[in-house]
């Protein structure tokens, strides 16, 4: 498990879902939203309890707009996994959750492979099983830093 803490203003989330292979292999449970599209549809689907959503039509979407995240969790599950099994779980929450905060760094849901959580209109943390992902980032990224050694700091 590794993860990393980035400047919202250094990055933008279709750069961190552009960094995951094969991203249309994935879909996506985003939770915890406070996001303002302009577009009426995505404000829309964004505003409800949960989103459960495949990663290519995710990019599409965002590509479409660039609009700032507040807060959100993006639970990342191979195609493998069905909603009704992502389900039985508590939604993850970016606010409050101290799994961020504390070492070794935890994924809220059991079946995700990797968590991005827009933090508080300020922050992107990015923890994830493949530790090379949360490696990409960290190279790419100046103002990344590796969260298990922010959270020694």
């Amino acid at each position: 498990m590794k993860g990393c803490i980035i400047n919202y203003d250094e990055t933008s989330l279709n750069e961190i879902f552009d960094d995951i292979e094969s991203f249309d292999k994935y879909n996506l449970l985003i939770t915890n939203m406070e996001c303002y599209p302009l577009d009426e549809k995505m404000s829309e689907m964004f505003s409800n309890e949960y989103c459960w959503i495949e990663g290519k039509e995710l990019l599409q979407l965002l590509k479409k707009e660039e609009f700032q995240w507040i807060w959100g969790v993006f639970s990342v599950f191979s195609k493998e996994i069905t909603l009704e099994e992502v389900l039985k779980y508590k939604y993850p929450y970016a606010d409050g959750y101290s799994g961020f905060w504390k070492n070794p760094i935890t994924i809220q849901h059991p079946l995700a492979t990797t968590e991005i959580v827009a933090w508080d209109g300020s922050k992107v943390l990015v923890i994830s099983k493949k530790e090379e992902l949360a490696n990409t980032l960290l190279q790419k990224n100046v103002s990344a830093k590796d969260l298990e050694e922010y959270n020694q700091s």
